[in-house]
């Protein structure tokens, strides 16, 4: 299958690129830079790199060329750490999507997938569903359920296959290091203290492979509608840090409670991924103690010379 992906050179992007490659398909990915694609240097040839500019005022595509894809996995969006949540640039990254829809539909694209977040729901709910209540905080939020609720009305219209993926906590290789685990790790490593809250709210974490997974199975499948991409499995802050520092054996770098967690912190959030499951035939390969296990190595063994971002 031809299938397009945007932000293909991005933490998640990176590998369901890998996913899609392994299983077969042939691969576009958009990009501003062929130099971004660091993440993939291994890949090299065997998936395409398209340079073009998801910010311009029209014509996206226009570098596919004759190319034509099936299927797009949508995942180019603003997503710097510490700005993105709140950053007017979300409010550019939904025209983006919208007007790429209507591009990928007059391309003869059959199914688009794109992703949301489980910060769209009312997180004052427990364990989250896709049928349950909204009720986004951030503009960030906010402006992925508009992509969703306007993506799909549109691609009925349109008449292609839309899926919306709401994305939860993920960890994994390649994680921009400004983020918890890899900072964790990386702190760890170098015998660095951490400090960190007191760690009582409640999280759900999935593997990235595991999340590419998903996204690859929902775009090679017919179905349609939104779709939780989570492990179900809920862990408490300082569980998982605890976890991690037992795994690099420094447990004794861990300082709970020294950094006073922010106001408005959702308590508990972990979703029901029973949807995705019935309707893909999808299951998560990695459990949560195995996946950081692989992940710290990971980073023992590749820690980069420069920044991950």
């Amino acid at each position: 299958m031809r299938i397009l992906v945007t932000g293909a050179s991005g933490f998640v992007g990176s590998h369901v690129v890998r996913k899609l490659v392994a299983d077969g398909h042939e691969v576009s990915a958009l990009a501003r830079s062929a130099s971004s694609f660091w993440r993939l240097e291994d890949l090299k040839g065997r998936f395409r790199v398209v340079r073009s500019d998801t910010g311009q005022a029209n014509g996206v595509l226009e570098p596919l060329g004759d190319w034509k894809p099936e299927t797009c996995v949508h995942l180019a969006w603003y997503a710097v750490p510490g700005e993105y949540l709140h950053s007017p640039e979300n409010t550019a990254s939904l025209t983006l999507s919208l007007r790429l829809l209507e591009e990928l539909a007059a391309s003869g694209c059959r199914r688009v997938v794109m992703t949301g977040t489980c910060f769209e729901y009312d997180t004052d709910l427990g364990y989250l569903r896709e049928d349950g209540p909204t009720r986004p905080a951030t503009i960030y939020a906010a402006t992925k359920l508009a992509a969703g609720q306007v993506g799909a009305l549109m691609a009925a219209k349109l008449g292609i296959g839309f899926a919306w993926a709401r994305l939860f906590y993920l960890y994994g290789p390649f994680e921009d290091e400004r983020r918890l685990v890899p900072a964790l790790i990386r702190a760890l490593i170098a015998g660095r203290e951490f400090p960190a809250t007191s760690g009582t709210q409640v999280r759900d974490y999935l593997h990235v492979e595991d999340v590419a997974a998903a996204l690859s199975a929902l775009a090679v499948q017919p179905v349609t509608g939104t779709y939780n991409v989570c492990s179900g499995e809920p862990i408490t802050i300082a569980d998982l840090i605890r976890q991690v520092a037992r795994i690099a054996n420094r447990p004794d770098l861990i300082r709970l409670g020294s950094v006073q967690q922010r106001e408005g912190e959702p308590r508990f959030i972990c979703g029901d991924n029973s949807r995705l499951r019935d309707a893909t035939g999808w299951t998560p390969r990695h459990n949560l103690a195995e996946g950081l296990a692989a992940t710290v190595a990971w980073w023992k063994e590749n820690a980069p010379s420069q920044p991950v971002r």
